[in-house]
């Protein structure tokens, strides 16, 4: 990689602080398409859209990067379309324009740079078409989630709710890749490492993930050793695709992805054997339990090289987000802001509110008076829940951008207090209100 480097800042180390708030740290992220202030949140633009938000207005918002789905994009429009139209960024106007002063002709100029971009793997994706199929289940289980059916050995699943369809998807996992049928028509396809790799360097991301399989917290150990090894494997294959492409090296870069699930020796065991690969970042994937996820964290963390980014993927609830930055995270994505926002649900310094009950009808309190978000802040509480419960799109759109915002604006919260020493107790003051 040339185009590409990481430059830490800061993290607070002694041992005072240490005990209390792990090794959280500030760096910069240097990308072919711009710098990257982290720790970072990563909206979730799934089909190169970050569902109801315009590119500018999630600027707007502080957004400085945003990851596409491969397993979508490659079912549609399809990654030669992507990349006939210059790539992910270009492909959906990622861009910051900034003008300048009058030309000779005494017309304004326009400089235009295009963002940075991720892409995953579609690794996830085997997760959700193949490991846990008719369950409902999240990366991040409770204890009665865990003590249910967890010797079922079913490989087959329903995609979350935001894609099912008449068709029955289904997953096939085997050591060379994963067969599936599309939730568009029902038509077969596969991955393999090498297959993902080549999709992903046509969408052209600054950058990406190896390809893995993620297994849901509820799968026996067996299984989730099972799985690692086979992720190692695919990591290795991914990685030799990646480099012995001269071009795509050059201009994106590869993070292998850590798994492991619940269990602290399997994610060590993982992360030692991904960071002897020369990945360029990693990304702590699969799924945790609430209550192992952060000795699982702190088991793969410690095992990763400190010079390297790294990158929790899939994880959203905010006291995750701090958890994750305590421990030396530098990247977060989830599309849970924009879920909860459609579903009329917004995060508040004091927790959560459901604007579609009947008792914000005639709230005009704005969203979050402490937590004002740009392009969101002339709504009220009650304009909203109107919106929400007519049905209106706008309501959909405002809430989710409120939600986006706020995490995007705690994150950045995190870094400023990181780069003054005191990240503790600004973390321990925002669980004190947002969890009460």
């Amino acid at each position: 990689m040339t185009d590409f480097s990481f430059s830490i800042q800061t993290s607070e180390k002694s041992a005072a602080v240490a005990a209390r708030a792990g090794t959280a740290r500030a760096a910069v992220l240097t990308t072919p398409h711009g710098v990257i202030q982290t720790p970072a949140f990563v909206p979730v633009g799934t089909r190169a859209s970050v569902k109801g938000i315009l590119p500018e207005l999630l600027q707007k918002i502080g957004a400085q990067v945003v990851l596409a789905n491969t397993y979508h994009l490659y079912l549609q429009p399809g990654e030669k379309v992507v990349e006939a139209a210059g790539g992910l960024a270009t492909f959906m106007d990622w861009k910051q324009v900034t003008r300048h002063e009058l030309d000779n002709n005494n017309s304004p100029v326009d400089d235009v740079s295009y963002l940075p971009t991720m892409t995953d793997s579609g690794g996830f994706q085997v997760f959700s078409l193949g490991a846990a199929f008719g369950r409902t289940i999240t990366k991040i289980a409770k204890g009665e989630e865990l003590a249910h059916d967890q010797q079922e050995n079913q490989r087959l699943t329903t995609y979350d709710e935001d894609v099912q369809s008449k068709h029955g998807q289904l997953a096939i996992i085997d050591d060379e890749g994963v067969t599936f049928t599309s939730h568009l028509d029902g038509s077969l396809h596969r991955f393999t490492p090498e297959r993902s790799i080549e999709i992903q360097h046509a969408l052209g991301a600054d950058m990406f993930f190896a390809f893995d399989e993620c297994t849901a917290p509820t799968e026996p150990y067996e299984y989730q050793k099972e799985a690692m090894d086979r992720t190692h494997r695919w990591a290795q294959r991914s990685l030799k695709a990646h480099r012995q492409n001269i071009d795509a090296n050059r201009k994106q870069a590869i993070f292998g992805i850590v798994q492991g699930g619940r269990h602290e020796n399997l994610r060590s065991e993982s992360a030692k054997e991904i960071a002897s690969m020369d990945f360029d970042g990693f990304g702590i994937g699969g799924s945790f339990s609430k209550e192992d996820m952060e000795g699982a964290l702190q088991a793969a963390i410690k095992e990763l090289p400190e010079g390297k980014p790294r990158h929790f993927l899939g994880i959203g609830e905010p006291g995750d987000i701090l958890t994750g930055i305590a421990e030396g995270i530098d990247l977060f994505d989830c599309v849970a802001a924009t879920r909860l926002g459609r579903h009329g649900t917004i995060y508040t310094r004091r927790g959560n509110l459901n604007l579609t009950n009947e008792k914000f009808t005639n709230d005009f309190t704005s969203l979050d008076p402490e937590t004002i978000i740009p392009g969101t802040e002339g709504f009220t509480r009650a304009y909203v829940s109107h919106l929400l419960r007519s049905h209106e799109l706008l309501g959909q759109v405002i809430a989710s951008m409120h939600n986006l915002g706020f995490i995007i604006r705690l994150v950045d919260g995190a870094r400023e207090a990181i780069l003054h020493n005191r990240f503790a107790e600004y973390r321990e003051g925002f669980i004190l209100d947002y969890y009460g």
